[in-house]
């Protein structure tokens, strides 16, 4: 998501940066096609009128007039005005010992998937949260909901076979979920519907002064686009949401929607699903945000997923084995497996600094899961001696992985490439050790 705009705005930076003095009328013209790239990403008219005000202001100032480097200043001026835009800072829950959480949105938001999500990151966090089905319109929900649960380990209450009564199967579930000595987080799905109707937002207002949450909080799908912030306002003005959860910020749609909401609402973007798995989903933080749609990547995010994905000791045996050139198949898959928890390959290049600047940035997944088909259709002992993979043993790795000899022999070949390398590498430090000795 943010492909098309972030690659627009770099054009206008690196044009401003190409002038040794900045102008009103440079300002003027680079301002005209970021409103358009706005525009064109689905950001409200209103929201992209607004800002590209504000950035004018503040661009227009004699600190950056005058500034050695007017291009830069502008180009923070627009990362601080674009974290501005999307809340400025983390908007954490509103959470005491016990408390509950009501989630709300349209059929297809990603409701569900949402709470689990939710309930999952809290878990992490050591809290004790279960999960309450209480869309009673849609069947397949209530055993989603329990399916999500069973994989995260958390508890899910549904309600008795046949209830109708939203409350009293809220209250019930309620009343089961209290566990002992617990700080207990009651999660919430609620019913939804393909479009906003009176009966739904009627159901949902009782059932919120029934319940007397610590958090509503909206589910909006980020690939929508204007209509995702109409949903968002409605939802607002009925039930006074108290922040947003957008999904499917992995996607490939235009963004607007992302950077609307803040502004249109006033309530802050609390949550982001940034995957399908339960693991992708992530506390909203406007400055890292901002700073990959504006092609500076985000370091702290990356660190922060490879702290979660990275078994300490397994990295240190790995850097041991890159060390000393004893690098096999099994110690590759081990990387590879560590380097997938981290999320798409193609999302974590994203967050380094200048690498959504670099064409053909895409990594071909399916050729990721051919080239691990191919070691796991290796033996333990060709896997720890790829030197015995003759012919023979080749042709049945290609058959039991799907893929043709050519692209074993290639992968194979890479492999050793990488081995010649480790190797050269140890003989050179052990030769620049030997000098060092020398000249002592």
């Amino acid at each position: 998501m943010f492909s098309q705009l972030a690659d627009k705005l770099q054009d206008v930076f690196k044009e401003l940066r190409g002038h040794g003095t900045i102008s009103e009328s440079n300002i003027d013209a680079a301002l005209r096609h970021v409103r358009l790239a706005l525009l064109e990403a689905d950001v409200d008219f209103q929201v992209a009128k607004r800002f590209i005000a504000r950035v004018n202001e503040k661009s227009l100032g004699e600190a950056v007039l005058r500034s050695i480097t007017p291009g830069q200043q502008i180009v923070k001026i627009f990362h601080d005005e674009l974290t501005a835009l999307l809340g400025g800072v983390p908007a954490p829950v509103n959470l005491g010992d016990s408390s509950r959480i009501l989630i709300v949105g349209l059929n297809g938001s990603g409701k569900t998937t949402s709470s689990a999500k939710l309930a999952h990151l809290l878990k992490k966090q050591g809290r004790a949260p279960v999960l309450i089905a209480c869309d009673l319109r849609r069947p397949a929900a209530i055993e989603q909901l329990a399916t999500l649960g069973k994989q995260i380990d958390v508890p899910v209450m549904t309600p008795a076979p046949g209830e109708k009564d939203v409350q009293r199967a809220a209250a019930n579930a309620s009343a089961n979920a209290r566990l002992p000595g617990a700080s207990v987080v009651e999660i919430f799905d609620t019913a939804g519907r393909q479009e906003i109707d009176e009966a739904l937002i009627q159901e949902l207002k009782e059932l919120k002064e029934f319940l007397k949450p610590h958090e509503t909080l909206l589910v909006v799908d980020a690939a929508t686009g204007q209509q995702a912030v109409s949903v968002a306002s409605r939802f607002n003005d009925a039930l006074s949401v108290t922040g947003i959860i957008l999904t499917k910020l992995d996607g490939d749609a235009r963004g607007g929607a992302a950077l609307s909401m803040r502004e249109v609402t006033r309530q802050p973007i609390k949550f982001a699903g940034t995957g399908e798995k339960l693991d992708q989903f992530e506390v909203f933080v406007p400055e890292r945000l901002a700073g990959r749609i504006l092609g500076m990547g985000d370091v702290v995010t990356l660190v922060e997923k490879a702290a979660e994905a990275v078994d300490e000791e397994e990295a240190a045996r790995l850097e041991r084995k890159l060390r000393t050139a004893s690098f096999d198949f099994n110690d590759f898959l081990a990387q590879f497996k560590m380097m997938r928890r981290m999320g798409p390959l193609e999302n974590i290049l994203g967050m380094l600094p200048g690498m959504s600047n670099v064409q053909g940035l895409s990594v071909d997944e399916k050729q990721l899961k051919r080239t691990e088909a191919i070691v796991l259709s290796m033996t333990k002992e060709e896997r720890t001696r790829p030197d015995i993979l003759n012919a023979r043993r080749r042709q049945r790795i290609a058959r039991g992985s799907g893929c043709t000899v050519t692209e074993v022999n290639d992968l194979l070949r890479r492999f050793d490439q990488m081995r010649k390398m480790m190797k050269s590498a140890g003989k050179m430090k052990r030769t620049l050790k030997m000098l060092q000795k020398l000249n002592r």
